[in-house]
This record gives structure tokens, sequence and C-alpha cells, in this order.
């Protein structure tokens, strides 16, 4: 396709925007997927490789880390050189990463294939959302923000589901290797379908200074986040200092110093990473802490309960996924309703009523968590949860975007889409951290309770939270350590309960920070009327975002 480079960006042929948009989502789709799709695995992966439970949060966190601290970086490389061109690029690297993370053998050679897989995810979701709001106008754009907001949420749960079977009846390897096959196509698509598009109007040039700032600062924070149960927030177990505080302290520092940064280089005209002052539409401020927030609680949790229902459960990586694909479900049967709704309702008050029906639904499942509990009631859960996350993330991308005008789109896509990836990351650090730690603690005090000595309770405590609770299974099958393998489970059942309790305040959270978006009008029926609006929304934002 002849894209003329010296306009703005350029529009599809009208029977090419949709398979644009089968293209873009099926390319978010798979970097989505990627990010929860060896959750259900984990234990085989422990067992496997050898994986400690120190290793395993950072195979989900480095992923989501990498794809944090570039997003920013890429959005804007995406806006000078071709959109088209970075998402190509993107899922190359992140196939040619995924080969290499099914073939490692190592948790260290695993940890590094998903760093760069990281990368290529990094390149790939701002390219693809300032792609859809270049190549739709109206509420064609509404109906495009819906599916790329659907796909993460509904694939964040199909991810689970497809591990669970991989690694069941194939191998954990191919929860991967998959990713080739599925990438290739996605290549083909971007090469027939997806038209270029670029800003022609922005400054040339990056901001290095505040990548640097912004990568080694996130990363400072996430390390001392998920190292904290092993090195002690103060003191190590040998008496000296930790690592912790150190690398917390110089993480908030060069945030801050990130911050300074970005504000001075554009007082004085030169080129940012990021232009802050974009924080000063209400909508996209607010929006993107929520959706900050939200993502940590959700990403934390889809962590955390495929080693609960396996370790203490009995369930299986199958069974494990089939029951949370009942989430996936939720998602995707509401997704279908969310447009009418939105238009009878308003995007704000969608994406409330889908917070809700998540917060209600996890909290729902932390009060009736036991080891008794019926596979139903966890599926019945999950599937209430999954209605509210089909609401709330499908709608949440418009109402953040909503007044930003499309020479915005790409810092701002990437700027939101920073928000949400590192709340997935901060989820992993936060929320595994308190499942190990409550997991260590209770059942050291169970052990404690139920007479156990300390020299027979420390190696099993050491043996249950190093491999996630994996060892759990294995101490219940031997006779002679069948009684504490039971009380390890029961922790483990306790330790979930208080990390579910946490990611359903979390997302009440999320929820109360919708409070502070604006109110938009109900969309009316009609691209006309969408457009008509358009002019007003760029002149609300222009002041603003310059």
């Amino acid at each position: 396709m002849n894209v003329d480079k010296t306009t703005a960006p350029a529009r599809p042929a009208p029977a090419h925007r949709w398979w644009a948009l089968a293209a873009v989502a099926l390319g978010v789709s798979l970097i989505i997927m990627d990010a929860t799709v060896v959750n259900v695995a984990l234990p085989v992966v422990i067992e496997d490789i050898g994986l400690s439970a120190t290793e395993a949060e950072w195979m989900n966190a480095v992923y989501s880390l990498l794809f944090a601290a570039l997003l920013l970086t890429l959005g804007r490389v995406g806006d000078l050189y071709g959109r088209r061109r970075l998402f190509a690029l993107g899922m190359t690297i992140f196939v040619l990463a995924s080969l290499a993370a099914g073939a490692a053998g190592s948790g260290a050679l695993l940890i590094a294939a998903r760093l760069v897989q990281g990368i290529g995810a990094a390149m790939i979701l701002p390219a693809t959302l300032s792609t859809l709001n270049a190549i739709f106008v109206g509420r064609e754009r509404a109906i495009a923000f819906a599916v790329w907001g659907s796909t993460i949420g509904g694939m964040a749960a199909v991810g689970p589901l497809v591990g669970g079977w991989l690694t069941t009846d194939v191998s954990w390897r191919w929860a991967f290797w998959l990713s080739v096959l599925v990438g290739i196509a996605v290549l083909a698509g971007i090469l027939t379908v997806v038209p270029e598009t670029r800003d022609e109007t922005t400054e040339r040039g990056l901001d290095w200074a505040g990548v640097l700032l912004s990568a080694v600062g996130m990363g400072a924070i996430v390390f001392a986040l998920i190292e904290s149960r092993t090195y002690g927030w103060w003191r190590q177990g040998s008496g000296t200092l930790s690592p912790v505080p150190v690398a917390l302290t110089a993480g908030v520092a060069l945030m801050v110093g990130f911050v300074l940064v970005q504000r001075r280089r554009r007082r004085t005209g030169k080129v940012v990473l990021v232009d802050l002052s974009l924080l000063g539409v209400r909508s996209f401020r607010f929006g993107s802490i929520a959706a900050l927030i939200v993502a940590l609680g959700e990403f934390g949790l889809i962590f955390t309960l495929p080693l609960l229902l396996q370790n203490a459960l009995g369930y299986s990586a199958l069974g494990t996924g089939w029951l949370i694909v009942s989430l996936a479900i939720g998602t995707f049967l509401v997704s279908g309703a969310t447009p009418e709704l939105t238009a009878r309702l308003g995007g704000r008050a969608v994406v409330r009523i889908g917070l809700a029906l998540e917060a209600v639904a996890v909290g729902g499942l932390a009060l009736t968590l036991s080891q008794g509990l019926s596979g139903w009631v966890i599926a019945a859960w999950l599937f209430g949860y999954g209605a509210g996350v089909g609401m709330a993330t499908a709608q949440l991308t418009s109402v953040i975007l909503a007044e930003i005008p499309v020479a915005e789109s790409g810092q701002a896509s990437g700027l939101q889409s920073t928000f949400r990836q590192l709340g997935s990351a901060l989820g992993v650090a936060v929320l595994g951290t308190l499942l190990l730690t409550s997991l260590g603690t209770t059942t050291s005090s169970r052990l404690a309770d139920a007479g156990v000595p300390a020299a027979q309770r420390e190696p099993v405590v050491h043996a249950v939270t190093s491999s996630a609770g994996s060892a759990i299974p294995g101490l219940q099958a031997d006779p002679a350590t069948a009684t504490a393998g039971d009380t390890a489970a029961a922790a483990l059942v306790h330790a979930s309960k208080v990390t579910t309790g946490g990611a359903a305040i979390v997302i009440a959270v999320g929820l109360a920070a919708t409070w502070a978006l604006p109110y938009v009008p109900p969309t009316p029926r009609g691209a006309a009327a969408e457009a008509a609006r358009e002019p007003r929304r760029r002149r609300r934002a222009q002041p603003m975002s310059r």
C-alpha cells in the first residue's frame, strides 16, 4: 500500500480498516495472553527447571516491567518513524524471544527471554492503540476501542486456559512456542492490511535522559518490592543492611528526577519523553490513575490464583485453566452489550459499574474461599469478575483518551499504557510478595501451634515458600510429612484469602478514583454527531497539551 508520508496520518481503504483492526486485536491478544499464559504452568515450570519463588515472581514481573519502562519511549518512536514499522519490528522481536523462552533450560535464561518479550510487547501496544486512534473516527472509533479493550481483558483470562491445556497435554514450553505461530500470522496481517501512520508535526529527536531515569527508577522500585521477602526490608538474615531500602529510595528519587527533568526540558523548548501537561486533562489524569490501580489488582490476582488452585485445592493445570476461562466468558459476553450501554449511560458510568462488579466478585471470592469450596462457586465469582472487566477495561481506554487530540495520541496512548503495565508489574510484586510472606508466616505459626519443633518446622516453611507452594502436594503425598503438607495447604488458603481481599480493596480504590472523572454525556448514535463534537474536544484539550 502506498502511503503519503508527508501528510497527516493516512487512512486505509474502507474495506481494509476492519481487517487492520483484526490484525491489531490479534497482535494485542498475543502480548496480553503471554502476560498470563505461564501462570497456570508455574508449578510445573518450578519443578521442571528448578525455579525459586523469587524467580517465578521475576519471570512475570520482568515482562510487565520492561513493558512499562519502554512504552513512553517507543510510543514516541512510533509517532516519529511509523507505527506499522514499530508494530512489525516489535512482533518480530516478540516471536524470537518466545522461541527462546520455550527452549530455556534454567530460570536465568527464561527470565532473560521474558525480558526481551517485554521489549517487543512495549513496541506493539502503543503502536496498535495509536494506529486505531488514527484510522477510525466517530462511533467507529468507540467500537474499535471497545474491541481493543475487551481483547486485553478477555485474553488475560484466556491465557491461563491455553497454558493449562498445553502444560497438561503437551508441554509448558508450547505456552511460548504457540506465540511463534500466531506471531507469524500477525506479521502477515501487518504487511498486508495495516496502514502506515505517523505524526509529521511532532519535533524530532528523543529524550535519552528521560528514558534512562524512568526505566531505572521503575526497575529499582519493582526490585525492592519483589526482593523484600528475600533480603528483608531493613536487615538481611546475616545482620547486614538490606539492599531493599536503598533500591526503593533510589527508585523514588529517580522518578522524582524524571518529573523534574521533563518539566525543565519542556520549559526550555527541548524534546521530552512525555508531555506531562497531558496529565492536566482531567479525564486523562484520573483515568490513568484508575487504570494503574485496577491493573495492580487484576494482574496480581491472575498471578496468585493459579498457585492456590493447584497447590492447595488440588486442581490440575488444565482444570485451573478451565476455571479461569469463566472469567473470559464473562468478559466476552458483556463486551457485546458494552457499546449499547455506553450509548445509553455514558462511558464513565459503564466504567464505574464494571469496577463495582469486579470489586464485589473478588471480595466475594475472598470471603467464601476455603479448602472445600466448590469449583462452581469459584467459577461464578470469576464470571462476575470477568463481566466487570469486560465493561471497565474496554471503556476506560475510551474515557482516558476522550479529550486527547489525534496528534497527541502516540504520547497519550504510551503514557496510559505505561500506567497499566506499571500496575501489572506492581500487582505481581505487591500481591505476590503478600501471598508468599503470609504463606510463610502462617505455615510457621500453625506448625508451631501443632507442637512441631523449630528444627523440623523451618525446612518445611522454606520448602513451601521458596517453591511458591508447589512443594505442598509432594509433602501431602508422603505419609511422613502429610500433616505438615495439610497444614501448609491450609496456610496457603488463608494467605490467598488475605491476598484476594487485598486485590478487592485495590480495585475498590480504583473505583473511587473514577469519581474524579468528568461527566461525558452518552454517545449519540451515528458518526456524524460524534464527528461534530470532535473539533470541540480538540479545542478543549489543546491548551492543556501544548
